[in-house]
């Protein structure tokens, strides 16, 4: 019994000097404390059984209860199982799971675990020999390939782990390549005879290799385009949740990156609330911005928004660090999250704005992406970046200055200059003219009732001939869009018009499942038609279906100024006019609009000549540009129709209103009713000729 015990102490010795360590605590950012250890002629992450504590025993058996061993039987990679052994013991409550394997240098006695043969070229003692062991490919190595082939060619031939360096190495270098040359050499790993291999391997040693390593594979999985739904994905997918709580901050980083890049799923969705509820407890232990900023964008739209809440907390707390970079990405975060947060965007817009200069357009369209779907609209922040793209105009393709522009029409944004110069770079180069541009150039420019001045003559021509030259091949629907913008601009080009008024494309229109907004637009077209008298075009002989009317909104407020300035008897409320317009209240004066006149002398036949019609339009917010001085296209068109039908037009702007005192608000009325000065209106439109 001595004896027995005597050798066993002995080999516990041998056992011990292989793995010469120290061991220091560190507390990470996230409260977790993992061990630091420090190993001297050991690179930590490629041996089995790293940790040790000569102190006390206990079997290791629970350290490989997932893991399996590979043993290469011609063409199929195989498990064998691995005896218990008798070692020191290993805290698992400090480092869960942190433990390396690599068979080929296994520090244990040759009869504590069965001999692996990993090659079967090699016999087993050479395996065991360092001398003759071939040396590992390390990630340095492998990145220095050119093909994703190489780094499986170099799996195959000499395996090491991880299997992590193979799956990184090979995302690194088609980071470098070409979309096409990423495509073909992508064919090329799934029909490598070793990627199967390589795949087993990662499976088998997910639950064994570092954290950090396991999320690093995950992520160069997923961006090389290995599907989702494949064994692999959905195995570490699982791992990654049994192990989420060894994550430190940099592990929150990038398992953000993953869950972003990812598809929804049942592991995807429940990665994402261990991943919630880890933020929840550690938020605000975070310290590196960037951090925060992945894991605000990883949490989702449907976060709860108490969490939403508390990371917006947490990033006011570190705007004083934020650098421009971080204050760009934060349009993109919180929209990702679906969090407005106007504090926090007016400070990141006042970065942006002053540091401007050289950012490149993709982020700034970024930004307004971001912008629309928060529905947060900073006029300083447009104009800054308007008066960029403008002084860096010449260094843009017109494509990207006219998406910029589509976004600053979501806002109802017009700036003038820009709008200019693309108006003018248009009619130099027709060429960029595109049957998918056309319409979206014609919308801005309507919807923001903006050509104006010499150029908007060209400009509509330009338009004209470029639209007339696809007319065989735009569909029915892009052609009443883009006709219709013309008319909004009192712009009629000729040939556009005729063939849209053809039987069988009005037929096609009131069909389709749009028929209603087609229907409207149709209107449209029939009214410009008929009342900006433009005698070479037809009127439109299709009979339309009939619209509803027009919603009417209460103007309760306006009503009771009216009555009290006024009197009853002196203006009628919610007058329907012919080509579908209406107008809230409509006054009669005389001629010189020095004196209302009652409703019932007005109407007599006698006094018909000395009558001016007066209309008074409760406008809101929303047709207008940002600005709030200049009318919409549609609000424009409205009241150039009215002053042909012989109408006076006010605009009574609702939300002034309902902030004035009666008495302020009965003398604004006042002032407006007997004011000889012209409403504001639309810059000049142009009539085409035939």
């Amino acid at each position: 019994m001595n004896n027995r015990a005597g050798s066993f102490l002995w080999n516990l010795r041998q056992f011990g000097s292989l793995s010469p360590t120290s061991r220091t605590g560190r507390l990470n950012p996230l409260g977790f404390c993992l061990p630091k250890i420090a190993y001297s002629n050991w690179n930590q992450k490629n041996h089995l059984l790293n940790v040790f504590d000569n102190k006390t025993q206990s079997s290791i058996r629970h350290l490989f209860q997932d893991a399996s061993i590979f043993k290469t039987g011609g063409d199929v990679f195989q498990t064998k199982g691995i005896s218990p052994v008798t070692t020191p013991t290993i805290s698992r409550l400090f480092c869960p799971r942190r433990l390396s394997f690599d068979s080929e240098q296994t520090p244990v006695p040759a009869d504590g675990l069965k001999k692996i043969n990993l090659h079967p070229e090699a016999s087993d003692e050479d395996i065991l020999t360092k001398k003759t062991k071939p040396t590992p490919v390390n990630f340095k190595k492998l990145v220095q390939g050119n093909s994703l082939s190489d780094v499986l060619d170099s799996f195959s031939n000499a395996p090491t782990f991880p299997c992590s360096n193979y799956f990184s190495a090979m995302w690194t270098i088609a980071k470098r390549m070409s979309d096409d040359q990423k495509r073909f050499e992508k064919q090329l790993m799934f029909n490598h005879p070793a990627f199967t291999q390589l795949c087993e391997h990662m499976m088998r040693e997910a639950k064994i290799m570092f954290y950090d390593h396991l999320l690093f594979s995950l992520y160069a999985i997923v961006k090389l385009g290995i599907p989702q739904n494949t064994l692999l994905v959905q195995t570490l997918l699982r791992v990654v949740q049994e192990r989420i709580n060894e994550s430190d901050e940099k592990c929150l980083s990038v398992l953000s990156v993953i869950l972003e890049a990812m598809e929804p799923c049942k592991n995807v969705d429940v990665l994402r609330s261990g991943l919630r509820i880890l933020v929840d407890q550690h938020v605000w232990k975070i310290e590196r911005v960037f951090t925060l900023q992945a894991v605000m964008k990883s949490i989702g739209k449907d976060a709860p928004i108490s969490l939403k809440k508390k990371l917006e907390m947490k990033a006011l707390k570190e705007l004083d660090r934020f650098s421009v970079l971080n204050s760009q990405r934060m349009f993109e975060v919180l929209a990702t999250m679906d969090h407005r947060s106007d504090i926090l965007l007016d400070e990141c817009s006042k970065m942006v704005i002053g540091n401007i200069n050289g950012c490149p357009l993709k982020i700034l369209i970024t930004i307004l992406q971001s912008c629309k779907d928060l529905r947060y609209r900073n006029l300083d922040l447009f104009k800054g970046i308007a008066d960029y793209v403008v002084t860096t105009f010449d260094v843009w393709k017109l494509k990207q200055v006219l998406f910029v522009l589509i976004l600053f029409e979501n806002f109802a944004f017009r700036h003038a200059d820009l709008m200019d110069l693309f108006m003018k770079k248009v009619v130099d180069e027709r060429g960029f003219l595109t049957m998918k541009s056309i319409v979206p150039v014609l919308h801005v420019y309507s919807s923001l009732n903006h050509p104006h001045g010499g150029p908007a003559r060209e400009f509509l021509d330009a338009m004209g001939a470029a639209l007339t030259g696809y007319l065989h091949h735009i569909s029915s629907e892009n052609l009443l869009n883009a006709v219709c913008s013309f008319c909004l601009m009192n712009h009629f080009p000729l040939a556009p018009i005729n063939q849209l008024l053809q039987k069988d494309i009005i037929d096609e229109l009131l069909m389709s499942d749009n028929k209603d907004r087609n229907a409207y637009k149709l209107q449209i077209l029939a009214a410009c038609l008929k009342l900006d008298d433009v005698p070479c075009h037809k009127a439109l002989d299709s009979v339309l279906p009939s619209l509803p009317p027009a919603p009417l909104y209460p103007n309760a407020k306006v009503a009771k100024l009216l009555s009290s300035l006024l009197g009853e008897g002196y203006f009628l409320q919610n007058v329907q006019l012919p080509h579908n317009h209406h107008i809230d209240f409509e006054i009669r004066m005389d001629s010189n609009r020095s004196e209302v006149l009652p409703l019932s002398d007005a109407n007599t036949e006698s006094s018909a000549i000395d009558i001016q019609r007066v209309a008074i339009l409760c406008v809101p917010r929303s047709t207008y540009c940002l600005d709030l001085t200049h009318p919409r296209g549609f609000l424009a068109m409205k009241m150039r129709h009215l002053k042909v039908m012989g109408f006076h037009v006010i605009l009574v702007n609702n939300w002034e209103m309902e902030k004035l005192e009666v008495k302020d608000a009965i003398t604004f009325l006042k002032s407006q009713i007997y004011s000889t000065e012209n409403p504001p209106a639309a810059d000049v439109n142009f009539q085409s000729t035939c």
